[in-house]
């Protein structure tokens, strides 16, 4: 059994980072989300607190044997309980941007990007969906050819987070770069590489305009004849679908840790309205048919937290080859990731319901958390793909 009860270090690194997110982040959110700005400079102090250096180590300007993944998600949960939009934009940033480059990536691409992206300073993208290649990933039709020592992208991906700011330096694609025979078949070589901001060719196109995370910057992008040297190639040639596939078993755990967030401000914003809030006499609290739906709201968080920090405990587990078995750790993953986002969906629908008619006024929060988490259940792996995973994990031959 893994120990997850979180150390008297973690719970005091949550007070710093929720009186930032308190201070910095929560009394400019709704305005954010109302103009759908991305906000470079808080972004930035994020850095100069050090959030994104949590899972680095020093010599990158991470935080080294001072920090851990669990430390990361206690960060993306407080970000998240003010403002999805600014957590899901830590969660990207470190698990999608920071993290393919620092476990695959060679030395001298560590040294190139690393620094500024562990300091806040610049952000990385992660390209792996595209128009035709969502859950089904290994469908991907963007091409890499090397070409006189240069990898020579054509193709498209789509819903990608920090890939088009004025901060992102570089982002990791994915891309077919030939084809390998297994017996009478043959199947795409993928390979990951590593596409610079500003390279000619690589266009990140206009903002999408989203149902939530209006302060989150996601955009499209496209390649045409985009060339960059063959030293981006990130990781071993052929090895990029798994690699990225990795990446995701870390990424699912701080989408559940937003996801706890979310349930978090959920939570809080109905106790109080609960207690505040007079019909007949009253406050609302006093009804069981409202009371006892706030309760669940306990529940699940509770619930939620302890899947997600349990996962995150067999992560840092693992960092000296002992700890968690990778497959016992991928079933964790997939366990607080459909979980934790079924959840926080729900309880935005309660909260909603708690404040009733105010609930779907804009002025108030929870209508932000209500459009806010649906995406949840999809990005980093749909509930259904959570679901297919952990049907395997129990051994059933499930497509």
């Amino acid at each position: 059994m893994t120990n997850f009860e979180l150390s008297r270090e973690h719970e005091e690194f949550r007070r710093s980072v929720r009186e930032f997110a308190e201070a910095e982040i929560a009394p400019h959110a709704a305005q954010w989300d109302r103009d759908h700005h991305f906000p470079v400079d808080v972004v930035q102090k994020m850095g100069k607190l050090g959030l994104f250096g949590l899972t680095a180590p020093e010599e990158y300007g991470g935080a080294g044997e001072h920090g851990d993944f669990t430390s990361l998600c206690v960060a993306i949960e407080e970000i998240g309980r003010v403002d999805q939009s600014m957590g899901i934009t830590l969660e990207a940033a470190v698990g999608l941007g920071i993290n393919p480059i620092l476990t695959y990536g060679s030395e001298e691409q560590r040294q190139t990007w690393l620094p500024d992206l562990v300091a806040g300073q610049t952000l990385a993208g992660f390209g792996l969906t595209e128009p035709g290649a969502g859950s089904d990933a290994g469908a991907t039709k963007t091409r890499a050819e090397l070409v006189e020592g240069e990898w020579v992208l054509n193709g498209a991906k789509q819903f990608i987070t920090n890939s088009g700011s004025e901060i992102t330096s570089v982002v990791a694609v994915t891309a077919r770069t030939g084809t390998v025979t297994s017996g009478d078949t043959e199947k795409p070589e993928i390979s990951a590489i590593l596409v610079p901001a500003g390279t000619t060719g690589f266009t990140a196109e206009k903002p999408y305009d989203k149902l939530g995370w209006h302060a989150s910057d996601t955009h499209p992008l496209t390649f045409e004849d985009c060339r960059v040297p063959e030293a981006n190639l990130l990781g071993d040639r052929g090895r990029g679908y798994a690699q990225f596939l990795a990446t995701l078993d870390d990424g699912r755990v701080a989408i559940a840790a937003l996801a706890v967030g979310c349930i978090q401000a959920c939570l809080d914003l109905s106790v109080q309205y609960a207690g505040e809030r007079q019909t007949f006499g009253v406050p609302i609290g006093r009804k069981q048919g409202l009371a006892f739906q706030v309760a669940d709201l306990e529940v699940m968080l509770q619930a939620s937290r302890a899947l997600t920090y349990r996962a995150a405990a067999m992560k840092d587990s693992q960092k000296d080859g002992q700890g968690a078995p990778v497959k016992e750790f991928k079933q964790a993953a997939a366990v607080a990731k459909l979980y934790a986002t079924e959840s926080a969906v729900t309880a935005t629908r309660i909260a909603t319901q708690v404040f009733g008619g105010y609930g779907f006024m804009e002025e108030y929060a929870v209508a932000r958390f209500y459009r806010d988490a649906k995406v949840l259940e999809i990005g980093e792996g749909t509930s259904e793909v959570q679901r297919m995973l952990i049907a395997r994990g129990l051994g059933l031959p499930v497509e």
